[in-house]
């Protein structure tokens, strides 16, 4: 690809002049050390990069981030305050249980959640 470039039996690279070339380009490769996990956080879960290996290339003020390691997906549980509870429970009259899976069903909208009940 580039002239001159070719390593033993013209495969590869040198790394030392493919690091020259590089910074010529106003390309510069980083790695970031002492990395335990990388967090991705989506609206339905979390995905988990463990054992992360993360290289940062920075291009024209640009930075691209690369991470390679062991992902797994983990999905989002829904946490409902107990306030939010005795709140539905206070508003419609219906128990704890009840007004807890109408705060899962609405994912976590109070109002929403009382009008369901309150319709039912």
């Amino acid at each position: 690809m580039f002239p001159g470039m070719g390593g033993v039996g013209g495969r590869g690279m040198n790394p030392a002049k493919m690091k020259q070339m590089m910074k010529q380009m106003g390309i510069d490769v980083k790695e970031l050390k002492d990395v335990e996990e990388v967090v991705i956080k989506t609206a339905d879960s979390n995905i988990v990069i463990e054992n992360a290996n993360v290289t940062i290339m920075t291009v024209q003020g640009s930075e691209t981030y690369q991470i390679v390691g062991d992902v797994k997906e983990v999905p989002k549980s829904l946490e409902i305050p107990a306030e939010d509870i005795k709140l539905v429970m206070e508003q419609t009259g219906v128990s704890e249980e009840e007004a807890r899976n109408a705060l899962k069903n609405s994912n976590g909208d109070l109002a929403e959640a009382i009008v369901a009940l309150s319709s039912a």
